[in-house]
């Protein structure tokens, strides 16, 4: 299936990794695009990367493109959008502080015979992979010292996936309060693979991410939230109007090692208090949002989680502009 890779960065051409996935994809034919932002430097020229600065997305013609800000993490929706229209069949997302291990690039299957979990509530995804005392950002703090997490049944079988979510070996994406009070590197074991559907909960992100067309509408990052929560709170969304469709979201065992970009951790913490204070309420709102069944609903659905959010002050009112403009660019490539 025709592949793409979507970055967005303001790295300089120059920057190892991203050089190195640059290689990779020159390699295997699969089209690299990286979003910049307005600090990306003007004269980046990467061979086998397709670099679009701010005023290049402007000219896409996207909808989106007129109203997304900038200087966010959400510049990366035009990539999507871009890859959509020259025609992917799966998208691959990454950052440009994750080494993709060989098994990164390996043929994945939508269809995945294994372990599946439903019906559970929320799960500490984690705990499958490792015994170190170990959460996933995004997972609710107040439940981090509590039973509520354990893995507790699983049903064995075939599966729809048209979401692949792999671990991050080494330095895990985990949330400041664990990066302050824990040690890593953390190692998760190989070879291994969880199958979340109906009923189970847990976050996951956009460091190394396979959408499979179908799937491609749930990819919309919001924009107007905390840096920290826009790939989080996406994944509350996915897998919610994942169930009307009879999805399910695989987990499997790292693709990639983190060299985490330089951070501040009590920033990371500031930006991430929106989470530990709502992300429990956030997921038991969708719980409870009555959603239309099958995969034409999707944009409806978006939509509509998006004004939960607006109506909780979870997210700003002006987020539901952009998801509008995201369905309509959707509609519009489909």
């Amino acid at each position: 299936m025709k592949q793409a890779l979507v970055v967005t960065s303001i790295a300089n051409d120059q920057h190892p990794i991203l050089k190195h996935f640059a290689n990779e994809c020159k390699q295997r034919n699969i089209p690299f695009y990286m979003m910049g932002d307005t600090k990306s430097p003007s004269n980046f020229n990467l061979e086998g990367c397709l670099f679009y600065s701010v005023d290049e997305q402007l000219k896409t013609g996207f909808s989106l493109a007129q109203n997304l800000p900038v200087k966010h993490y959400s510049r990366k929706n035009i990539g999507y959008l871009l890859a959509i229209q020259n025609g992917a069949e799966t998208i691959l997302e990454s950052d440009d502080d994750n080494v993709p291990l060989a098994n990164f690039w390996d043929e994945k299957t939508r269809l995945q015979q294994g372990e599946k979990i439903s019906e559970q509530g929320w799960i500490n995804i984690f705990n499958h992979f490792s015994k170190d005392d170990i959460w996933p950002r995004g997972y609710p703090i107040e439940l981090v010292q509590t039973e509520a997490g354990k893995i507790i049944q699983t049903i064995e079988g075939e599966f729809d996936c048209p979401i692949h979510q792999g671990l991050v070996q080494q330095n895990p994406d985990v949330d400041a309060i664990y990066r302050m009070t824990r040690k890593l590197p953390v190692f998760f074991e190989e070879g291994k693979k969880i199958i979340v559907g109906n009923g189970t909960w847990t976050p996951f992100n956009s460091q190394n991410t396979l959408w499979y067309k179908d799937a491609f509408a749930l990819m919309y990052l919001p924009s107007y939230c905390s840096f920290r929560m826009t790939d989080i709170w996406r994944s509350f969304i996915a897998q919610r109007i994942a169930w009307e469709t009879d999805w399910n979201i695989c987990f499997h065992s790292p693709s990639v090692i983190h060299e985490r970009n330089e951070a501040i951790l009590l920033n990371d913490f500031h930006l991430e208090v929106p989470g530990y204070l709502n992300n429990y309420k956030i997921v038991k709102g969708l719980d409870n949002l009555k959603l239309q069944k099958g995969n034409n609903a999707i944009g409806d659905n978006l939509l509509k989680c998006y004004e939960l959010f607006v109506e909780n002050n979870w997210i700003e009112e002006k987020e539901i502009e952009l998801v509008e403009s995201w369905n309509n660019d959707i509609k519009k490539l489909s």
